[in-house]
């Protein structure tokens, strides 16, 4: 990989970020703070999105390179989901659906504990 394609999804990267913020804080400030809305809709509008990326690559109507930077960079920043979603959909699609179920299951399952593991052995100190 060059230097400008990484470069480019740096940017992209950053581009994303600024955009999960500017969302985050225009629905946070609507909403109830009592269910997370702003996460919920920034991981839903960037799933939709990385869906029509691989879309606009699989019918080679974009590069890999404008792939990587709206996928990796962009949507990257704006959400990791989004990558969770797209890979998860891609096994569903090669019909490895037991590796899907338990790609699904361990990211949360082990996503959760992680968070809840560093959370606790921090607030212990």
């Amino acid at each position: 990989m060059g230097i400008k394609l990484i470069l480019a999804v740096g940017l992209g990267s950053g581009i994303g970020g600024m955009m999960r913020h500017a969302l985050s804080s225009a629905i946070r400030t609507n909403t109830a703070a009592h269910f997370p809305w702003h996460t919920l809709a920034v991981n839903i509008a960037g799933c939709f999105l990385i869906g029509l990326v691989f879309a606009f690559f699989d019918r080679n109507q974009i590069s890999h390179n404008w792939k990587l930077f709206l996928a990796t960079g962009i949507l990257g920043g704006f959400t990791t989901f989004s990558a969770f979603s797209i890979e998860t959909v891609n096994l569903l699609r090669d019909k490895h659906f037991t590796n899907a179920m338990l790609y699904v299951s361990a990211s949360v399952i082990l996503g959760l504990l992680a968070t809840f593991i560093a959370y606790q052995l921090r607030v212990g100190k």
